[in-house]
């Protein structure tokens, strides 16, 4: 928080020792707490930060700060911004003080082969030393990797899996674990909605040159699954969101990322009570 009010961009540099306790201590919490978190509104769901520090703190500003607002954060944190560090620091210390009114999902960039190569381990090891950013990696493989909230919403980073029958199938991931490149945890972390798929399509749209991982899903397989589940709305981030779509006939919403491709634009849903429903805000 020593940034609040300083120029965007101004460094908040923390000590080895400190950062190590964030993580172990972090760590312990997300053991604690079921892979499968159950959650109940008032809630704000955020999309990626991807290191956009500022970023982070303005929508604390408008959304409020911890404990006065409670959070849901999908996923990919670090990453593409310049202050990774940063912002992975502030939201751990916010899930040790707060640990039931604050959460933390998995995505796809929480995953060591990924943020090897997307600047985050280059970030730790300018900063600290490659031993911090093992830390971090020990960190993020015991995040959890799903939520329900209000036993109406799913909220994961990517989206479903040809694999997902059932929620226990979620509970039963033991952790830590690293990122499989396929199956379940795989697809929770990285598959796309499609409108124009029927079924189970191949994803192709990948970022920065990576292979193809997962699976695209049409329309069809969300109605099912919703069905199935007794669930409203899958709320998920991962992908550049556009305004003009909403996806799988008004089943699935993306949460715009705050990346360097939208400088300053990230999203939240703000869920009130279960009388007055949700209201969206940017």
């Amino acid at each position: 928080m020593a940034v609040r009010g300083c120029r965007p961009g101004t460094t908040v540099q923390m000590t080895e020792a400190e950062i190590q306790g964030l993580c172990l201590e972090a760590r312990d919490i997300f053991l604690s707490q079921p892979i499968l978190l159950e959650l109940e509104a008032p809630l704000i769901i955020c999309g990626d930060i991807h290191g956009q520090y500022t970023d982070l703190l303005r929508l604390f500003e408008i959304g409020g700060f911890p404990r006065k607002a409670n959070y849901i954060f999908l996923g990919n944190y670090v990453d593409h911004g310049k202050q990774s560090l940063e912002t992975i620091c502030l939201l751990l210390a916010y899930k040790i003080k707060y640990p039931k009114n604050f959460f933390l999902l998995r995505g796809n960039h929480e995953c060591a082969s990924m943020n090897r190569i997307h600047g985050f381990y280059d970030e730790c090891k300018r900063r600290y030393n490659i031993k911090i950013w093992k830390m971090f990696t020990d960190c993020f493989n015991c995040l959890p990797v799903a939520a329900i909230v209000d036993e109406k919403i799913f909220c994961c980073h990517g989206g479903l899996s040809p694999d997902l029958q059932s929620m226990e199938q979620i509970r039963r991931i033991m952790r830590p674990i690293e990122v499989p490149d396929t199956g379940l945890l795989c697809d929770l972390l990285w598959s796309n909605p499609d409108k124009d798929v029927q079924g189970w399509g191949e994803n192709t749209s990948i970022e920065d040159g990576d292979e193809s991982v997962s699976f695209t899903f049409g329309p069809d397989v969300v109605t099912k699954f919703l069905n199935r589940h007794d669930l409203d709305l899958i709320c998920r981030s991962h992908q550049i969101w556009k305004p003009s779509e909403r996806n799988a006939e008004d089943e699935t919403t993306t949460l715009k990322p705050c990346e360097k491709k939208v400088v300053g634009e990230m999203s939240s849903l703000k869920l009130s009570e279960k009388k007055t429903g949700g209201e969206g805000s940017p």
